[in-house]
């Protein structure tokens, strides 16, 4: 459901509105659809807004809110102008042959405001327009041109309503299209507009600390940050007292310098986070922030926002948690793969005088971090899929693959920044935490029938987590961890952001958040302006950001799904091309997923090449011979053909 959907259930000022939302709420406004209660908007009793579900015989339903109420039906006739998925606003009608229904009064938000397609030609020669995500014909139109005369395979921007070319891609032919299909397809944004470039440019470019006399002076202390190679925003960095066994968690202090519904802000929350392909970054701020005042480089003063914490030595458990604004300036800004070598040599290979002041607290906090996370094990879990980093040349072309791993760098890093994000968690009952819900036991239990099949069986277990834990230990036992835990995942929810707590189950804990990335992330930029809502005793400003909460927390959970598509479209569109250059070759495989959508990733030096397979009497985790069949650019997909189980290496049960 949309933000302005959970408003208009929640209650809203006008001042709270998005501008996207004003003609709607105007619209409802004339319907006489909303009052003002005790100076909030909501919607009257006789209406409800929610999302339109169509099913197969062209019935519409809108679910219920509460236990109180039941789903509405929707007549064909009475939906309007509303297309299955929109958000809608709809109002009661006298019951139909018993039923609750409704009909549509004003669609606030449409599932679909454009399509992308490409022109096409079928088996029989017959020119189409092609929805690209689903593949099924559509229409299009533009103005004095002939959709015939484009070359084959022209990707088109197409408003849904009008059917009228909004832009031009350009054609699948060329690798350096799908920057752009797998942006629009999800919706992700790239250039700036004007007056945010503008306000951008308007900020200042150093620190100055004598403007800043209200904030603790942290500079001082052995700052340090440690990120990848390629990194070009800094939003954490860290410093252990190990004398007072306190941890110092510094984060870009974004909140300073971008203002409530200013331009940058009002971008930063429609993007909600950055998103990441191989050769480049979408930013959710413009770069002249994301990248310099508020990215904590080395050797020069920055706005922090701090959370210090207070460690009891022998259990580890936090005694003391702060936050407040600070000044720091970072010593070193290290990267992964030179704190792995630091850590194996115990530091015998740094010289330079600051940078052993930093490892007099680095390498112990390592063993402090390596100690949390051996404790943490103990509540959440470790789920072993395999990240593939994709590595493309000048022309968009996949040059290689490799498998993320996890280092002793990265969890060093990892178990302070989850240290602050339970902190500023536990400061609220309502607020914006990231919650994962326990999995239903029955979906686990499915899970368990499927792996029967291939062997794997578990007797004894109390719960969900002693389930998860023993597939886990078998899974170990036979070598196929990795798959296991995929397959694991797949079957638990999604973790969301959300404005009541419920936990976060993979990681263990009772209380979690987001507080660590606000460069990237528009849930953290939220927490911050929250949590100093809270130690300004701004009740204005806390009444505002609560009211408004929830809607927000679905809007950012929506987006990173948006943003993690877009990611996952890009890397499969570059293994299609590969792929479509080694059609009829055969490949050494395993199967990763049997029935009617069975898969099977190939063994071969470029990782994660998933196919889709067709074949019988094939199993689960079956080692076998697969040919590439057929390959669709336009949407990425794989075909192949099983062709033979490889006998003797058939994976030992």
């Amino acid at each position: 459901m949309s933000p302005f959907a959970i408003q208009l259930i929640n209650g809203f000022k006008e001042t709270d509105l998005e501008l996207e939302d004003k003609n709607a709420f105007q619209a409802l406004q004339q319907l006489g659809a909303i009052e003002e209660v005790d100076g909030l908007w909501k919607l009257k009793s006789l209406f409800r807004v929610g999302q339109l579900y169509v099913n197969k015989e062209g019935r519409g339903f809108v679910e219920a809110q509460s236990e109180e109420q039941k789903d509405l039906l929707v007549e064909s006739q009475d939906m309007g102008e509303a297309n299955p998925g929109d958000d809608v606003v709809v109002k009661r009608v006298i019951a139909r042959r018993g039923r609750a229904s409704a009909k549509v009064q004003l669609v606030v938000r449409k599932a679909h405001v454009f399509q992308i397609v490409y022109t096409n030609r079928n088996e029989s020669n017959v020119f189409e327009i092609l929805d690209l995500k689903t593949g099924l014909p559509t229409s299009a139109k533009m103005e004095g041109m002939d959709l015939k005369a484009f070359k084959l395979g022209t990707v088109l921007k197409v408003d849904s309503e009008t059917e009228e070319v909004l832009e031009v891609f350009g054609d699948l032919s060329d690798p350096k299209i799908d920057e752009k299909i797998s942006l629009a397809l999800y919706k992700r944004a790239n250039e700036f507009d004007e007056d945010c470039k503008t306000q951008a440019l308007e900020v200042e470019q150093e620190v100055t600390a004598s403007e800043h006399p209200a904030r603790i002076d942290l500079t001082h202390l052995d700052f340090c940050t440690i990120d990848p190679v390629t990194a070009k925003d800094f939003d954490d960095a860290i410093y252990f007292d190990m004398e007072a066994y306190t941890l110092y968690v510094a984060i870009a202090d974004v909140s300073h310098y971008v203002n409530y519904f200013s331009p940058i802000d009002t971008e930063a929350k429609r993007r909600g986070f950055t998103t990441y392909f191989p050769h480049k970054s979408f930013p959710m701020l413009p770069r002249e922030l994301s990248e310099n005042i508020c990215s904590l480089k080395p050797h020069v003063d920055r706005l922090a926002f701090v959370a210090k914490i207070e460690l009891n030595r022998d259990s580890l458990l936090p005694i003391k948690e702060e936050f407040f604004e600070a000044i720091i300036h970072s010593k070193r800004r290290f990267n992964y793969e030179e704190i792995d070598v630091i850590i194996d040599k115990n530091g015998a290979n740094v010289e330079k005088e600051h940078e052993k002041r930093i490892l007099n607290y680095l390498l112990p906090l390592q063993q402090i971090t390596a100690r949390l996370r051996k404790k943490r094990m103990g509540d959440g879990f470790d789920f072993r899929s395999e990240e593939v980093r994709l590595s493309i040349d000048a022309n968009h072309e996949l040059k290689e693959t490799s498998i993320e791993t996890g280092t002793p760098s990265h969890s060093l890093i990892e178990e302070c920044m989850l240290l602050a994000n339970q902190a500023s968690a536990k400061r609220f009952d309502y607020g914006v935490f990231r919650i994962h819900t326990p999995p239903q036991l029955t979906k686990l239990e499915e899970l368990l029938e499927e792996l029967a099949a291939i062997g794997l069986f578990v007797k004894e277990y109390d719960d969900s987590p002693s389930l998860i834990r023993a597939i886990q230990k078998e899974a170990d036992s036979m070598g196929i961890a990795p798959e296991v835990d995929s397959m694991v995942i797949k079957s638990l929810k999604q973790a969301s952001y959300s404005a009541e707590n419920e936990g976060h189950f993979g990681l263990g804990f009772s209380h979690y958040s987001h507080f660590t990335s606000p460069i990237r992330r528009y849930s953290d930029l939220i927490l911050h302006r929250l949590i100093k809502s809270q130690l300004k005793e701004d009740e204005e400003q806390n009444e505002y950001l609560l009211r408004n909460i929830e809607p927000l927390c679905q809007r950012v959970s929506e987006l990173e799904r948006e943003s993690t598509k877009a990611e996952w479209d890009f890397r499969d569109r570059k293994l299609a091309r590969w792929a479509e250059k080694h059609i009829g070759e055969e490949f050494k495989a395993h199967v990763v997923e049997v029935g009617e959508n069975a898969k099977a990733v190939l063994e071969i030096d470029v990782e994660g090449i998933s196919v889709n397979l067709h074949g019988d009497n094939i199993m689960l985790f079956d080692k076998i011979i697969v040919r590439i069949d057929t390959v669709s650019i336009a949407m990425a997909k794989i075909q192949a053909e099983f062709v033979a189980k490889r006998e003797k290496d058939i994976m030992g049960l």
